[in-house]
């Protein structure tokens, strides 16, 4: 027996656990999603800023007044307006326009006019376009700085626009808010869910801990596989759930069933009516090739649905094969005592006949009768060497003499040796079953005096056993049924196994069993000489 197991508390329940851990992970996955859109959002935003101040840039460039206003005495009388003009219909933060060595013409803050520009300016003096982040006197902004060309296409003038950092900022942030709240929802709704989710699996899990389920499963598979009992699921499918190495060696199955529908695993058709019926079995004996089962199966549903069956197998071969020992021990027992009853009345016989002062009469009867048991028993030990065997047909012979019946064992009975393989109890099963089936089928309807006769010998080829009754015999129709558990002509559910049992032990040595009609029912058992492995 596997040791009982000690179950720890834990303080967190596996439900709690993962429940924690769902949340864990939904906060690191919305803190990375808002990390990368905002990190997203700002590139897009400054990006963008950067576009924006080239187009407005450019615009100022590639206008005519400007290039004009530049090569005058005082640029900034016209210039000034015009860029103020430009920042309100832009939204740029500045528009500066210079020199060409970088002297303001124009500034949002025309107390700079007239210094120098704070900003590279090199690559626009040549032609080419300006792009950076630079800070300068409003702060750190995203800059642009294109040429103004005259009609000559020499530089005349640069063009800086730009847009503070600030600003961007202040753009990022507005378009952050809507995703913190999108967050903050997808937060709310994942810890409804994890706590759904974990409400459900605690109650499945009954609260018990990842530790607690750990030990639990450890002691099942354990417990599972170590009992001699046979323990198989059967969803309501027909299809295996679980089948233990009880139940393998027990059915006689190769490989692991659990997946497979019953009608694949070649078990015979009671057992899997049985395994599948919509009641509770308890205690049924059910055979197979080589074993006599208990089978007991119970229904199994949850929330008043079917959900399978839970059957527990119990091999009973070694206790059936008691019972028939027992049983045959028993009939002797019987025999013995039929036999001292017949005894105590011969010896009152006797006595008398001696009383009455006959006792020639008395030594004759004595005799006679002597002679009559003691050939029985001679004929009995000569023909059959088995001590089993033999012991069976004398304590047969005398049930069979107490109930009336005419007990015959033929002249061609010889059994010498039983041959390799072959064990007597086996035969004991054969013999004795088919001589209680004739026996009480000729006590029940013999029309004329009952009869069973016996045959036991060895051929070339094997064993014969044959039983023959002057009964009412066995009908056409029932022939491919009787030898199938619980078949009987006889009332009450004790009956219909013997004719099974003897069925199992022929299929056993690969024997052959016939029924014939000869007044009455004939049953022929062939078992084959047993080869035996060196």
């Amino acid at each position: 027996m596997p040791p009982t197991p000690r179950i720890r508390t834990s303080r967190w329940s596996l439900a709690r656990q993962l429940l924690v851990l769902q949340l864990a992970i939904l906060l690191v996955l919305v803190s990375g999603g808002i990390t990368i859109a905002y990190l997203d959002a700002r590139r897009t935003t400054t990006d963008r800023a950067g576009e924006q101040s080239l187009a407005v840039a450019r615009s100022i460039a590639d206008a005519p007044d400007v290039a004009r206003a530049a090569a005058t005495a005082d640029p900034t009388a016209e210039l000034q307006p015009y860029a103020q003009r430009v920042l309100v219909d832009t939204r740029v933060d500045f528009v500066t326009i210079m020199s060409p060595q970088g002297i303001r013409y124009t500034h949002p803050n025309p107390a700079l006019i007239g210094q120098r520009f704070l900003g590279h300016i090199e690559a626009a003096q040549q032609g080419g376009v300006v792009s950076e982040t630079y800070t300068g006197s409003l702060g750190p902004s995203v800059r642009v700085v294109v040429p103004v060309f005259d009609a000559n296409h020499r530089v005349v003038a640069l063009v800086a626009v730009g847009i503070t950092i600030a600003a961007i900022s202040a753009e990022v942030q507005e378009r952050v808010w809507p995703l913190l709240g999108v967050a903050a929802a997808v937060l709310l709704v994942g810890a409804c869910g994890g706590w759904l989710v974990s409400a459900r699996l605690k109650r499945q899990t009954r609260g018990i801990a990842p530790a607690e389920l750990s030990n639990l499963f450890e002691y099942h598979e354990a417990v599972l596989h170590s009992v001699r009992e046979g323990v198989l699921l059967v969803d309501r499918d027909g299809r295996v759930g679980l089948c233990n190495d009880g139940a393998r060696t027990l059915l006689g199955l190769s490989g692991d069933p659990v997946g497979q529908p019953l009608a694949d695993l070649g078990l015979s058709p009671e057992l899997t009516a049985a395994f599948t019926a919509p009641e509770n079995r308890t205690e049924e004996l059910h055979l197979t090739d080589s074993r006599v089962l208990v089978v007991s199966t119970t229904l199994v549903s949850s929330g008043g649905r079917a959900q399978g069956t839970v059957v527990i197998l119990r091999d009973h071969t070694e206790l059936q094969t008691l019972t028939g020992e027992l049983t045959t021990a028993r009939s002797l027992a019987e025999a013995l005592r039929s036999q001292a009853h017949e005894a105590a009345n011969r010896l009152h016989t006797v006595v008398s006949l001696v009383e009455l002062g006959r006792p020639e009469d008395a030594v004759d009867f004595a005799t006679a009768e002597l002679a009559l048991a003691q050939e029985l028993t001679d004929r009995v030990m000569t023909a059959v060497a088995e001590p089993v065997l033999a012991a069976l047909l004398l304590g047969k012979a005398a049930e069979a003499s107490e109930r009336g019946v005419e007990f015959t064992i033929t002249p061609d009975t010889m059994i010498d040796d039983l041959g390799p393989g072959v064990a007597g109890r086996d035969l004991v099963t054969i013999l004795g079953n088919l001589i209680d089936n004739g026996i009480d089928a000729v006590v029940r309807e013999s029309g004329a005096r009952p009869a069973v006769v016996v045959t036991a010998r060895s051929e070339e080829d094997g064993l014969l056993l044959r039983v023959a009754d002057n009964g009412p015999g066995v009908p056409e129709e029932a022939v491919g049924e009787m030898f199938r558990r619980g078949w009987s002509t006889k009332a009450g559910d004790e009956h219909g196994l013997g004719l099974a049992l003897v069925v199992q032990a022929v299929r056993r040595y690969g024997g052959t069993i016939d029924v014939g009609r000869d007044g009455g029912a004939v049953f022929t058992v062939r078992l084959p000489r047993q080869e035996v492995s060196a």
